[in-house]
């Protein structure tokens, strides 16, 4: 099992910065890989950005150049820095983490308002 915590939201303006933090229950060197995700209102939820246990990287390409995932391992923390934040980067952040290949865990989100 693991428990997965975001933070760090809030209401920006356009072209500004944010950074999410990701705090997981366990080592995060046990989980297969964290995702980030977020989900506007009226659209279905989309995947933002993964890194593995190795700490390779992936990111959608509608944030890839603005957004970076990392980690901190000492934290067992994952988080996202997101630059040059567009109003339609708005929505709910979550993380998502696997477990033996299981992808079933899920923090409970934190808001991301950009205003223009």
């Amino acid at each position: 099992q693991v428990q997965l915590v975001e933070s760090g939201g809030g209401l920006v303006q356009a072209g500004g910065s944010l950074r999410l933090s990701c705090a997981a229950s366990r080592n995060i060197f046990s989980l297969n890989a964290i995702r980030w995700y977020r989900q506007a209102p009226g659209k279905q939820r989309e995947w933002v950005a993964s890194i593995t246990s190795a700490g390779s990287t992936n990111y959608a390409d509608s944030v890839k150049g603005r957004f970076t995932i990392s980690r901190d391992n000492a934290k067992n923390t994952v988080y996202l820095q997101m630059n040059s934040l567009k109003p339609e980067d708005t929505a709910d952040y979550y993380c998502n983490a696997g477990l033996n290949w299981s992808y079933d865990y899920w923090g409970q989100g934190t808001q991301v308002t950009v205003s223009s």
